[in-house]
């Protein structure tokens, strides 16, 4: 006498992507699919998003220190420089470097305190380990002053200091091998040399700082256009996708 054993199948396992295998019908295949769709287009949203929190956590922290180190050189340079009491400087020469170093100090300090008041909150949502705590990070919505702290440090605030270098190197070698008499001094003189040598060096120095902040921004733009286009291009797909299971859906 045989006995028939009756085995139970979980469900679960029962399961097949294919909409013709016994067990799933046409209707779940496609809602399977649909939500498979719109689970992977959540991830890829949250995986954009947590690059977002990482690219500005790390502008605000290269921020903070550069602009603490150049404020730093610019404060020094002023208090440590010596003026020779006998020898007449010019005046123009005098007003400049006093402002060049004022507005280098702060716009420095101003990139430092935007950076030192944006980037705790973005530090603590970094440090947790949650996809879903991403909406609690502040990076979004002071996406602009990130942006005027990163633009300050590293743009104009790096110029100004070139600015700094070449006045501190006027005022500093000018009264070198100079006669003490008011007036501009003849280029025969050694300090007046030595300045204008580090202005020559300095120039094209400037240039090229100029030309690689231009040619660097262009190429970030330009990639981040190409990336948007591909971004563009996947969700419109997604979106045929849909739609045609949508329809699928209505005509089942």
């Amino acid at each position: 006498m045989s006995a028939e054993l009756n085995v139970p199948v979980d469900p679960s396992n029962a399961a097949c992507p294919e909409p013709g295998h016994k067990g799933m019908d046409y209707r779940d295949w496609v809602r399977r699919s649909y939500l498979e769709l719109v689970t992977s287009n959540h991830h890829s949203v949250q995986a954009l998003s947590w690059r977002k929190l990482y690219l500005s956590r790390a502008k605000l922290k290269a921020s903070s220190r550069t602009s603490a180190l150049l404020s730093g050189f610019a404060m020094v340079a002023m208090v440590e420089v010596q003026l020779e009491t006998q020898y007449q400087y010019p005046r123009p020469l005098l007003i400049a470097f006093s402002a060049c170093t004022t507005v280098l100090v702060a716009v420095h300090l101003f990139a430092l305190l935007i950076s030192t008041c944006i980037l705790p909150n973005v530090e603590a949502v970094s440090n947790i380990h949650n996809l879903n705590s991403i909406s609690e990070s502040p990076h979004e919505r002071m996406h602009p002053y990130i942006e005027l702290a990163w633009g300050f440090s590293t743009v104009l605030g790096i110029l100004l200091f070139l600015a700094e270098v070449v006045l501190l190197c006027w005022i500093k070698f000018l009264p070198v091998d100079a006669r003490h008499q008011p007036g501009p001094a003849p280029s025969s003189h050694t300090g007046w040399q030595a300045a204008l040598v580090s202005t020559i060096i300095m120039v094209p120095v400037g240039l090229i700082f100029v030309v690689f902040t231009i040619h660097f921004y262009r190429s970030l733009v330009r990639h981040k256009t190409e990336r948007h286009n591909r971004e563009i291009e996947e969700l419109h797909k997604l979106k045929v996708q849909l739609d045609g299971q949508e329809r699928s859906l209505q005509v089942v």
